[in-house]
């Protein structure tokens, strides 16, 4: 059976799309928030583990509205083009 012979391109498609490096940030910063709270509630400090959990996911929601904005900057330019 042959393969096909397509490049990435073709599969993907020749669009690139800007990327915005907060995300990667945000990500990192949610997990090490995760990590610090998971932590905190096993050695029994359950008020500490609370906050960070709180503070986990207003990081989670700001890396996701990082991600649907350059998402949405990304194809206005392209409908401008």
């Amino acid at each position: 059976m042959a393969t096909p012979d397509l490049e990435s391109e073709d599969i993907l498609g020749s669009k690139k799309y800007v990327r915005n490096p907060l995300v990667p940030i945000g990500a990192v910063a949610t997990l090490g928030v995760l990590v610090g709270g998971l932590i905190s509630f096993r050695q029994g400090n359950h008020n500490r583990s609370q906050i960070l959990m709180r503070t986990r996911v207003v990081f989670q929601a700001a890396t996701v509205a990082l991600m649907v904005g350059t998402a949405y900057i990304g194809t206005r330019k392209e409908e401008s083009e």
